[in-house]
């Protein structure tokens, strides 16, 4: 190490890790911005983190940000789950940012020899097929240029369409050399990539598809050239930020093709300033989301458990390896953050800090200038950078939320945890469908909106009613390819067997509630008392416990009279406000004792 100075020796580094697609994020430089470390508690530390939110008026009730929304909800990945560690003190926890690198360099197949790392399958596979089935005729078709950027796994070239409909036009050329595929795991990167590209091809937001080819060195993806450069380059020409008018315009195109993408269960997991690119350099171009390089289909219960994206808009939930579409509204909170002050919501020296502050830290909305900024600007980012994934809004409620709704620009897309949350209300007990019903009669203009926008979708007939049906044919009018991936039209199929009334506006509002985004809102225990009034007018009556534990669908197994104890009121009989919230959220197994 001798000549050579730290900072040398750290930009060395962090142009390694690059290189892995782990830091992507590129320092926003200001000279009248400066940002400052942020104060991070260790992880294994239960010390609060600065902003941490108060703690509800309902001491029964503490939400966990762990299960998903349904029991049958597990895990899928293209790689295996990193066998469980647990030490006890004084040992510390591994590092996420040696957890995530160790990952990455297995994925891309750059482990060396003497590097300690997390067994995640075989090292680099000896007669791996790298043939993919595409074109061979790639030379005789384009004629490739210079290059012009470089990405996760390969690089990018300008190219000229040599013959066909297109003679003349200039591509881009995504270039992934196959001696890097070293990993079963990086082949299917690439073969996935291909197909999600093909399937999502379509949307005013999102890189045109041409065509793929290969040969023995390389694969070439040959997509639509976008010469306006990326986000983040127009973010740094803006002195390091926007205006709250120009940075609306840039989020209502990014959730507009991230809702698409979502609705067909493809979730991008590297959204970041320099994936979206302007097709023009005019200052109103249309935006485009590029490199789906490590986008994944998921499926509606299923959850990934794969760590991979950019350090500075990874979620939390990635960290912890069990995660959906809901990172990719992380990703475009800290993308709307930045947009809106100039500088990451999340950041540190090292990739460990990093780490920690995304999993501990919370956003500052105190220095300037967010304190000039609008309520509702504040609150829009507020609701993207939930650590809980499920109190995060979806692409398609983001577009609703007051600080960029307007008919007249924003098309409101179909969304589909609405089918999610639909599902579960079906499942559920008539005793929880009637507390729904009760908590829907609270919900304000302003919260009915998405709700109206989404039941309109859904193409209610002239008695304003829907049925099961309706579900399925709207989905299928808005399907590509990629849902047969996905598993998404299968879902719907599952509704179709249940049977079930029609709806109208009333019940699909207390169907397609999330009671956990309820429960962000800073009025929540003002809906959860004012529900538990209308449940008690309406539906409340008195119960034995064994009739609750047979509405939850409780065996004789579970020790109900330990566990359902505080949800009956002692006086009458009937559900108490502690059991109205938690029949609200409906029984899991975790609330139960262990013995």
């Amino acid at each position: 190490m001798k000549g050579v100075n730290r900072e040398s020796w750290i930009f060395f580094v962090l142009r390694v890790l690059v290189s892995m697609g782990l830091c992507h994020g590129k320092q926003i430089q200001n000279p009248q911005i400066q940002e400052a470390s942020l104060p991070i508690p260790s992880i294994e530390e239960p010390t609060p983190a600065p902003g941490t939110p108060k703690q509800p008026k309902f001491p029964f009730y503490s939400p966990s940000p762990l299960p998903g929304f349904y029991k049958e909800s597990q895990s899928n990945s293209s790689v295996n789950s990193t066998p469980l560690r647990w030490f006890k003190r004084p040992f510390p926890p591994p590092s996420p940012a040696k957890h995530i690198k160790a990952l990455l360099a297995r994925r891309h197949g750059s482990v060396k020899p003497n590097e300690a790392s997390i067994p995640e399958g075989s090292e680099v596979e000896l007669g791996l097929d790298k043939s993919f089935g595409f074109s061979k005729q790639f030379f005789s078709k384009f004629e490739l240029g210079e290059e012009i950027g470089r990405g996760h796994f390969g690089y990018t070239c300008s190219a000229k369409v040599k013959k066909g409909d297109m003679k003349g036009e200039e591509v881009a050329v995504k270039v992934i050399p196959k001696a890097k595929m070293t990993t079963a795991i990086a082949i299917e990167d690439v073969r996935r990539e291909v197909k999600i590209l093909r399937s999502l091809t379509g949307h005013k937001n999102l890189v045109q598809f041409y065509d793929a080819c290969e040969d023995e060195d390389n694969v070439y993806i040959v997509m639509e050239l976008c010469k306006g450069g990326e986000l983040l380059e127009r973010i740094l020409s803006r002195g390091g930020k926007y205006s709250e008018e120009d940075a609306k315009s840039v989020m209502i195109q990014i959730l507009s093709v991230v809702s698409f993408c979502h609705l067909q269960g493809v979730v991008h997991r590297d959204l970041k300033p320099e994936n979206f690119l302007f097709t023009t350099k005019d200052e109103k171009s249309t935006i485009k989301a590029i490199d789906f390089g490590l986008s994944d289909f998921v499926k509606p219960v299923e959850r990934l458990n794969d760590i991979v994206g950019s350090a500075y808009y990874v979620a939390p939930e990635v960290l912890h390896r069990s995660y959906g579409t809901e990172a990719d509204m992380w990703s475009i909170g800290v993308i709307a953050y930045i947009l809106l002050c100039g500088s990451r919501p999340f950041w540190a020296r090292t990739e460990s800090g990093i780490f920690r502050a995304v999993l501990r830290a919370e956003p500052n909305f105190d220095e300037a200038p967010w304190p000039s900024l609008s309520s509702q600007a504040k609150d829009f980012v507020k609701k993207l950078l939930n650590k809980d994934y499920r109190k995060r809004m979806t692409a398609a409620q983001a577009l609703c939320h007051p600080w960029l709704r307007n008919p007249e620009e924003v098309k409101i897309p179909l969304d589909i945890i609405v089918y999610k949350l639909i599902r579960a209300y079906l499942y559920s007990s008539s005793l929880r469908r009637s507390a729904l019903r009760a908590l829907a009669k609270t919900l304000t203009v302003d919260q009915l909106y998405y709700l109206r926008e989404q039941f309109a979708l859904l193409e209610p007939n002239k008695g304003g009613y829907i049925s099961l049906q309706n579900l399925k044919t709207t989905l299928l009018r808005h399907s590509t390819d990629a849902m047969k991936d996905s598993e998404l039209l299968d879902f719907a199929n599952t509704m179709s067997s249940i049977q079930y009334k029609k709806i109208d506006f009333e019940e699909f509002a207390a169907a397609a509630i999330s009671v956990h985004q309820m429960e962000a809102l800073d009025t929540w225990e003002q809906h959860a008392r004012q529900g538990y009034e209308f449940f008690e007018k309406d539906g409340n009556r008195p119960l034995l416990i064994e009739e609750l534990a047979s509405e939850l669908g409780l065996g004789p197994s579970i020790p109900i009279h330990v566990v359902l104890q505080d949800w009956i009121r002692h006086s009458d009989g009937k559900l108490s406000l502690l059991g109205f919230v938690k029949l609200l959220h409906g029984f899991s197994a975790r609330t139960i004792p262990k013995a």
